[in-house]
């Protein structure tokens, strides 16, 4: 019998990871256990919707490393997580994203929507005071 340990601590939350996964689209999509609904089929992007018991998402594949850095960057202005690949990412809840890293691999990132004031305004230089009382005024 062999014992694995973690060499480190608060590892227990994330399942094992495999080696992150490569391919087109539909071999992502397979691995994923997703019946992949193309809703873009373009040469820089595909994109298809999924449904599985993990919950609905979004998986898209890049032709170029940049068109995807440039798709994320965007993205994350919108908020949400993401799960992202070589040339691939899944779009989705949490919940969802965390769920498909367990087949897919990959890095979780999350998005910070602008309109929930996440102190992206640090460099207002000194604008603090104005910003205590945005609650119970009503």
């Amino acid at each position: 019998m062999t014992a694995l340990t973690a060499c480190g601590a608060g590892e227990e939350k994330a399942p094992d990871v495999p080696k992150t996964a490569t391919g087109s689209l539909e071999q992502l999509a397979a691995k994923a256990e997703c019946e992949p609904n193309v809703s873009t089929d373009a040469k820089e992007l595909r994109q298809a919707n999924c449904r599985t018991k993990d919950g609905k998402y979004v998986l898209t594949t890049f032709a170029t490393d940049r068109g995807q850095r440039e798709w994320i960057n965007e993205a994350n202005d919108y908020g949400g997580s993401y799960l992202v690949g070589r040339k691939w990412v899944v779009s989705g809840e949490e919940k969802v994203v965390s769920a498909l890293r367990g087949r897919l691999g990959g890095t979780v990132e999350t998005g910070t929507s602008h309109d929930g004031h996440s102190g992206s305004h640090s460099g207002d230089g000194g604008g603090e005071t104005g910003h205590s009382g945005h609650d119970g005024h009503h």
